[in-house]
């Protein structure tokens, strides 16, 4: 397990999920019309696939740059998808 963490495996685990879970997501929407709209479906996961990336980066050693960007992309994701939200509602 502690491989797990070091390789930074348990982030690409995380990572795959989310990536499924976008699909399924695009998937529902499309086929009953109903749900998060895939756009905002997108905004929310790359804010957290953004955060996952800088933990991986964190876990395997990486640079302090490469951490701090992954957590910018995190934040201006985020800002997007409350501006979609803020425009919605």
């Amino acid at each position: 397990m502690s491989e797990a963490f070091s390789s930074g495996l348990v982030a690409d685990l995380v990572l795959a999920v989310m990536a499924l879970e976008a699909g399924v997501l695009a998937w529902y929407r499309r086929r009953h019309g109903r749900g998060v709209p895939v756009g905002e479906t997108l905004a929310f996961l790359a804010a957290g696939a953004c955060l996952v990336l800088a933990l991986r980066a964190a876990l395997v050693g990486a640079s302090w740059g490469c951490v701090a960007a992954a957590l910018a992309g995190a934040g201006t994701a985020h800002a997007v998808d409350i501006a979609l939200r803020w425009r919605r509602g």
